[in-house]
């Protein structure tokens, strides 16, 4: 069969990749798929290569990464992603091209392609890596998915003259899609500075509003104050003290009961409606000094 044809671990590995598929697939238990997938790398080791079986062990590492990569995702897991797959191959250089794509692929999908931006430009660097017949499609999608949403333009140019796998035609189709990609780019940071100066100028126009409110709110408590200023100064102070300090006589120093202190008491309660009545009357006016 062709389990006896494989070696041991390789087997071990195999049988692994087989359950993590079924668990992911089939039972969607995506915690015990990324188990056995560990698992299976782990019984392979860092120097897995070319084996005597219809797979070598390179391949079923690959699948192994493969399935843990789709389960991590499938678990809301991607941050880990890059880091769980480095783990096993150490440098982004000794990625599977399969691995980088889906690599490139989900950090798009989510929005964070500057997480393979020194990844990506470490594999595609690689003398060995650009013998692969998978270089191709890898740059254009490192190029399209990396380097154009980050805007890096130059690098993208400099990357497509530089590379041998593409003829003339092929890179004037990359050129004409990187000038369009940044003629795209300007487009929206101008679109988005004039959205920035448009509401600068309506948080300033509702600033000074409110300004313009505060002054006049502030004014206008000025008055109020200043009348009552005006209106407290015509009181008769003078009269008020002198009633007071009266009635304090009579109360302390007087007895109200002894016959001598009720013309006393008389005339105090003479001052109190006098000063009553000039305190409470409708219009107070300042005396008229010639």
């Amino acid at each position: 069969s062709e389990a006896l044809a494989w070696p041991p671990v390789s087997a071990q590995a195999a049988s692994l990749l087989e359950e993590a598929a079924d668990l992911l697939v089939l039972h969607r238990d995506f915690a015990a798929a990324v188990e056995r997938c560990e698992a299976g790398c782990d019984s392979l080791g860092p120097g897995s290569g070319p084996g005597p079986g219809p797979e070598s062990s390179a391949e079923v590492k690959c699948s192994l990464c493969v399935v843990g990569i789709q389960a991590l995702a499938e678990m809301n897991r991607w941050r880990e992603v890059l880091s769980w797959v480095l783990q096993y191959y150490h440098v982004p250089e000794h990625l599977p091209p399969k691995v980088l794509e889906l690599c490139i692929l989900l950090y798009s999908k989510v929005r964070e392609p500057q997480v393979m931006l020194e990844v990506g430009s470490s594999w595609l660097r690689d003398q060995t890596n650009k013998s692969l017949p998978e270089y191709g499609s890898l740059l254009e999608l490192y190029l399209l998915h990396v380097l154009l949403p980050l805007g890096r333009f130059e690098g993208a140019e400099e990357l497509v003259r530089g590379c041998d796998v593409f003829d003339s035609e092929q890179q004037l189709a990359f050129l004409g899609t990187i000038c369009e990609s940044r003629c795209q780019w300007t487009q929206r940071e101008e679109m988005h500075s004039a959205a920035e100066e448009q509401q600068d100028a309506a948080t300033e126009s509702v600033l000074g509003a409110l300004s313009q409110k505060l002054l006049t709110m502030l004014t206008l408590l000025r008055r109020a104050l200043r009348s009552m200023s005006s209106h407290f100064y015509l009181l008769p102070y003078k009269k008020m003290l002198l009633a007071t300090f009266l009635l304090y006589l009579v109360v302390v120093r007087l007895d109200p009961a002894s016959p001598t202190s009720l013309p006393f008491i008389y005339k105090l309660v003479q001052l109190f409606r006098q000063a009553w009545a000039a305190v409470f009357s409708p219009i107070h006016r300042r005396p008229i000094q010639d």
